[in-house]
């Protein structure tokens, strides 16, 4: 009783487990660890050439620490692989039991049914059953149930072969997830060793930073000094070009004014030609509608009229001629009718043509008149409403200091403030523009240099640079390449990047698609 209750608890455990597609489940493991081998391998390539040319630096740390993460990633799901296979292994073992006693009990059907035939002598001996049969319907029904008989010990021999084979087929599969598991424990074994040996490397890095602690602080506060001077200098920068934007402005403004008031000036000297021109058409229309109006008037009422007297002479004795001539004079004067309204309707639609032109040639002629004097034509820009979309700029990299008050990664007694994002990046990459928009100037600051791009209310601002490739007033597209990121004070290659909405810093990683 206790066998089969354990049976039935493993069957419900199983279907809960397996319901779901494991099988699905493990792929997407499979494919996820194979893309976490492609980033290791990537990130080792990174490493080696950081290791050549940089000393103890937050972007080597960083890619040490990702590179870990990554493995652990790659554990961890082989760990969940491990138990899909030891919960498949452990099906194919449910289905094996399952089979045998199904097995066992086919066999032990099949063994009483030869018993039965080996003892019943009529089917035994085929033949003598028929011919002791009494009449012709008998025998008939007799090979009919031979035949049946015979069908059915096949089926049940045929029914034990399948299932015989369906356990050869479970066991094959059982062997397979045992082998694929020996296998997995053995990539297991190997990654926790580089696992172990990747943590030692991590630890040896961080203890080689507290050896140099007072070196490295101190050249970090020499940093810190030198990006508060770039800094102030930024905000000073931006504050001058919102000063310069805004006195354009109040200029374009006025100017923008004495061109509406000119244009306004010339294009209604210009209506007023194009009506002149027009007045003529316009009154002759006019008049021919008038006219089409009593024409059609005087057609109507005589119309009424020869219909009513159509009608008195139809009610009353007349002689047959009087009416056959009052309803003759009834058609021509409704035709009459009809012809004036047409007539109308045409004198109608002309003069509604005419006025229409004349008021499309005075509105067209006022729109060339302001194109002319240049009125309306300033283009706005969506860099707001682009927030989140906004392109990253690099192609690769990693974010290493982020945005606003920040502890440093190694040394917790330090305080950062960054007013952007830094991030660290291959040699001889080039940072490249987010958004559309123009230089408004490019600064050379600590000895590098620092490209300022507007986007109508908002800066995009492209720090330590060792060479720039674009120039003041240039207008840029979004991927234009801005110049070439250039080595920090720790010598990794690292782009300091800043969006200002007017004199206020906000944080890069809330803008772009990172």
């Amino acid at each position: 009783m206790i066998k089969k209750l354990s049976f039935f608890i493993s069957i419900i455990l199983f279907g809960s487990v397996f319901g779901q597609n494991p099988q699905k489940d493990k792929e997407v493991l499979q494919k996820q660890n194979a893309d976490l081998k492609k980033q290791i391998s990537s990130l080792n390539t990174t490493l080696s050439q950081t290791k050549k040319e940089s000393k103890l630096s937050i972007a080597y740390l960083n890619a040490v620490n990702l590179k870990l993460t990554l493995r652990e990633k790659v554990y961890n799901n082989t760990q969940k692989e491990k138990r899909y296979i030891e919960d498949d292994i452990y099906k194919r073992q449910l289905e094996i039991n399952k089979n045998n006693r199904e097995l066992e009990v086919l066999r032990k059907n099949y063994a009483e049914i030869l018993v039965k035939a080996y003892k019943t002598k009529g089917v035994q001996n085929k033949v003598t059953f028929i011919l002791s049969s009494k009449n012709m319907g008998e025998a008939l029904t007799r090979i009919e149930y031979l035949k049946r008989y015979s069908e059915y010990q096949d089926k049940k021999a045929a029914e034990i072969s399948n299932k015989a084979n369906e356990i050869k087929k479970n066991i094959a599969l059982k062997k397979r997830s045992v082998s694929e598991k020996d296998n997995l424990l053995i990539s297991q074994k190997k990654d926790l060793a580089t696992i172990e040996i990747e943590r030692q490397q991590k630890q040896d890095l961080l203890n080689e930073f507290k050896k140099n602690e007072s070196k490295l602080t101190a050249e970090l506060r020499q940093k810190q000094t030198q990006q508060k001077e770039l800094q102030r200098q930024i905000a000073n920068i931006i504050a001058e070009e919102i000063r310069l934007a805004k006195a354009k402005e109040e200029a374009e403004k006025k100017a923008e004014a004495e061109r509406k008031r000119l244009a306004e000036i010339a294009a209604k000297k210009e209506k007023e030609r194009i009506e002149a021109e027009n007045r003529a058409k316009i009154a002759a229309a006019e008049a021919e509608r008038k006219r089409a109006e009593a024409e059609a008037k005087k057609a109507a009422e005589l119309s009424a009229r020869r219909a009513e007297e159509e009608r008195k002479l139809a009610e009353s004795n007349k002689t047959a001629e009087r009416k056959s001539a009052a309803e003759k004079a009834s058609r021509e004067a409704a035709a009459l009718a009809k012809e004036k309204a047409d007539r109308l309707a045409t004198a109608k639609a002309n003069e509604d043509a005419i006025n229409k032109k004349n008021e499309d040639a005075k509105e067209e002629a006022e729109k060339k008149v302001m194109k002319s004097y240049g009125v309306g034509s300033v283009v706005g820009n969506n860099f707001a409403e682009n927030k989140g979309r906004i392109s990253f700029p690099v192609e690769r990299g990693t974010v290493t200091h982020k945005f606003g008050r920040q502890p440093h990664p190694v040394f917790k007694n330090i305080i950062e403030d960054n007013s952007g994002i830094k991030i660290a990046v291959s040699p001889g990459t080039k940072a490249r523009c987010v958004f559309p928009g123009v230089v408004s100037t490019i600064q050379v600051i600590n000895g590098s240099r620092t490209v300022f791009v507007k986007h109508g209310n908002y800066f995009t601002i492209y720090s330590n640079l060792s060479s720039t490739l674009v120039k003041a007033n240039q207008q840029v597209s979004a991927g234009t390449l801005i110049g070439e990121v250039g080595t920090d004070f720790d010598d990794s290659v690292t782009l300091d990047f800043q969006i200002w909405n007017g004199q206020t810093p906000v944080d890069p990683l809330g803008w772009v698609s990172y």
